[in-house]
């Protein structure tokens, strides 16, 4: 029986729980990156247009990258595809597809601003709506704990045998300590890329793990493609720091 209850009806119409907490997350990580985007002396006037590019480009990304390392899933039921109510979402194919989307629009709203200006102020208020998103979303998910586990710990969800790693509550954890760390860092360092590159690194690298040791094959996103993703988003996230710290001492 699960801890948690995942959806609930109101007349015929079935509502999932974890929409509506992914819904509150994006909402606030909206609300905070505006806040700091103007905080950055940013204008934040064409903000709210380039935020709804960004989900909508995500969403799209996250939906087709399940779509390609599930095929076998859909092939033989493609209106499956379109049944995004029912779950089917990955991280990473969403990143994928806001990242060039956001780029394109920055240059477009913001073409005086550099892109590691822009990535410092946004980066913090991305990691947090992350964290929370990780607890008001997949916690309340079906199948959304990790690996079975006999430990005090453990966390029945539905649609999983037994007490299982609570995963969602992990990783919200580990995203709300490196918005933590962001937020202090920069508070010391100015450098431009500084706090995108640091982001970009410990976040690519404990989601990498995370994958291999809570999750594994259970992933239903493709876990050694996940894995990979995050080693390749760290990567270049030492790429932008390493850029960073050159350019600082050039000058």
């Amino acid at each position: 029986m699960s801890a948690f209850p995942t959806s609930f009806h109101i007349g015929p119409l079935v509502f999932h729980i974890y929409g509506f907490g992914l819904a509150i997350a994006a909402y606030i990580a909206y609300i905070y990156a505006e806040k700091r985007i103007s905080k950055a002396q940013i204008n934040s006037s064409h903000f709210a247009s380039f935020a709804s590019w960004l989900i909508v480009s995500g969403l799209v990304g996250a939906r087709l990258a399940n779509i390609a390392t599930n095929w076998s899933y859909y092939s033989g039921h493609i209106v499956r595809c379109f049944a995004i109510w029912q779950g089917g979402l990955s991280s990473f194919g969403g990143i994928a597809l806001a990242i060039p989307i956001g780029i394109v629009l920055k240059r477009k709203y913001w073409p005086e601003v550099s892109l590691a200006t822009f990535s410092d102020a946004l980066i913090p208020a991305l990691i947090a709506g992350w964290a929370l998103g990780r607890v008001l979303g997949p916690q309340f998910m079906v199948a959304g704990g990790g690996h079975i586990t006999n430990q005090w710990f453990g966390i029945h969800y539905s649609g999983q045998i037994g007490k299982r790693v609570p995963v969602p509550l992990i990783q919200g954890t580990e995203d709300a300590l490196l918005w933590l760390a962001l937020i202090t860092e920069s508070k010391f360092v100015k450098r431009p890329g500084v706090i995108t590159g640091t982001g970009l690194i410990i976040w690519g690298i404990v989601r990498a793990i995370d994958e291999k040791m809570l999750l594994g094959q259970q992933s239903h996103s493709g876990s050694l493609g996940v894995q990979i993703a995050g080693l390749v988003l760290s990567a270049a996230g030492l790429v932008i720091l390493f850029s960073s710290l050159r350019t600082e001492k050039n000058n």
